[in-house]
């Protein structure tokens, strides 16, 4: 009898300073098949050896120590090549228009609503 393993899950690095709504987020998208590495901060997520191994980034805009634009930006500079999604309490046409022109897909307003934020992830 042949057993087939299961299809990887595919890795997502979220960036979220506030430690409620990086629990709550990485929950959900775990339940819905992604391998999440999560952190609380720019710093701690380029760090991480496996950055450039995942395909999607969820990123707030407003972080501790830097910025989600930037951060893609520097993520894009080292070679990843994802589908990026980025999240604010603080929206605007003018972050909207940054958000895209520095590779983000989707802008999303928090609180984030589920079915958004997958239908982001999902969009080719």
């Amino acid at each position: 009898m042949t057993t087939s393993r299961p299809a990887p899950r595919p890795s997502l690095l979220l960036v979220e300073d506030d430690d409620g709504v990086r629990r709550s987020t990485q929950l959900l998208l775990h339940g819905r098949g992604f391998q999440v590495r999560a952190h609380g901060g720019v710093a701690t997520l380029l760090a991480d050896p496996a950055v450039l191994d995942a395909a999607y980034l969820v990123a707030d805009y407003r972080l501790p120590d830097g910025d989600g634009i930037q951060l893609l930006r520097d993520l894009l500079a080292r070679g990843w090549r994802g589908r990026a999604v980025l999240m604010t309490g603080y929206p605007s046409p003018a972050l909207s228009v940054e958000a895209e022109a520095s590779g983000y897909a989707v802008l999303l307003e928090k609180p984030l609503r589920a079915h958004e934020l997958l239908g982001a992830l999902a969009t080719p």
